[in-house]
This record gives C-alpha cells, structure tokens and sequence, in this order.
C-alpha cells in the first residue's frame, strides 16, 4: 500500500485527530522553539490535520503556512479545519517540493519524515527551498535508538526508514544543513499507572513506558540552510 492510501484511509477513519492529539505533548515544545517572526513563510511537511500550521498562525503570527501531505484526504480533513486565508494544503511528494528555490523560512516536519521513499533527497529539497538562515525542525518518535518503536513497521504496511541520531545528523549535513541543535524532548503528559498496574494491554513493564514517553519521547534534529 503506498502512502496515500495508507493515510487516506486513516483520515477518513478520523484518525488524523487521533495523531494530533498524541502528537502535541511533545510538538507543542518544538513548535515553541522555532524561531518563526511574524510574516516569515512556514512550511509543515506531512502536515496530517494541520495543527501546527494552525498553531504558528496564532501563537507566532507566521505570515503564510504551507501544508504538505501525500494524503488528498488528510489534506482535505486540514483545510475544512481552519477559515483563515493564510494557510494552505497541498497535496504533494517529499521527494519533489512544490516551492521554488530560497522561497521558505522555516520547514517542520513532526511524525512524517521516515516516511520519505528517498530521505536524503527530501533533506536536499528541503535545502533547495530554504532561504540562507531558514530552519528545518524535524521531529520524529520512530527512530533506531527509541527500541519501544521498533515495532511498529509491523502494524504499517508504508515501509519506514528508522535512523539513529548520528544518521539523522549526517545526513543532515550531506544535504547542507548545519546541524544546530539535537536533542529528546520528553512526553509528560502521557498518563503512566502505578506498578501495580503492570502489565497492561500493550506494556510488560513500568519501567519501558517511562523510557519510552520520559526518556526517548520525540528525537528532534534541528538543521539551519547555509
């Protein structure tokens, strides 16, 4: 199954909220974090229901916020969320971004960018787009270091690329990035039973779900386009 039917299918099912919810204990910091003026232009690649262009809009008064998604329906789902004329959905390919040269100041990317069929290309079109100083804050829970994700291949029929954090900073800087910053953000607002409440449904211990939401959390890789 490609992408978008991977994701048209969720999105029809309602899952794109169900995403958003989950995704913003830890995209909320990232989101903080970006150092977005007002008027600059915003790119969120694998945007899914579009909270976080909603977010920059309102909290940092982005100028214009692009969402890119490889599912029409969750782009759809996005655009029916929001009535402001500054955000925009799009229906498009990491590998072949629809912008012209130097014509975005920050990309973000949370929960999306494994799913690149060619990341280190993706990472060379989100150079070629940035403008000289633009950022690219890419976020992501599926990753080599972070063993509670490992399996979840098994549960996606979307092949997945899981690097560790030194691969994600390589290629970053393969693609001309300079890696700025890199560091785990914590998930605190997941809610953890006591011990006595062990196992569950989907944990043995509770000491591998405090890794997984305390510990790994949300690997976020930082790049800035010479």
């Amino acid at each position: 199954m490609s992408v978008r039917d991977e994701f048209d299918a969720w999105a029809a099912d309602g899952r794109d909220k169900g995403m958003e919810d989950r995704h913003w204990h830890t995209a909320k910091h990232v989101l903080a974090r970006m150092p977005v003026e007002p008027g600059d232009v915003v790119l969120d690649l694998g945007c899914g229901s579009g909270y976080a262009g909603r977010a920059l809009r309102e909290t940092k008064e982005a100028g214009r916020v692009y969402g890119l998604d490889g599912s029409p329906e969750m782009a759809r789902n996005a655009q029916s969320y929001t009535d402001d004329e500054k955000i925009g959905y799009l229906v498009g390919d990491f590998d072949e971004l629809p912008f012209a040269d130097d014509s975005i100041d920050h990309v973000f990317s949370m929960e999306a960018f494994y799913y690149a069929a060619d990341p280190h290309h993706t990472l060379s079109e989100v150079a070629r787009v940035l403008r000289p100083g633009g950022t690219f804050f890419c976020a992501v829970n599926y990753y080599e270091e972070n063993v509670h994700s490992h399996e979840w291949q098994e549960n996606i029929s979307v092949e997945m690329t899981r690097w560790t954090g030194e691969e994600y900073r390589e290629a970053f800087r393969e693609a001309g990035l300079f890696v700025a910053e890199q560091d785990n953000i914590p998930d605190r607002e997941t809610e953890i039973p006591d011990e006595d409440e062990f196992p569950t449904d989907n944990w043995e211990t509770r000491e591998a779900m405090v890794e997984r939401y305390r510990t790994f959390g949300t690997l976020l890789t930082v790049g800035v386009s010479h």
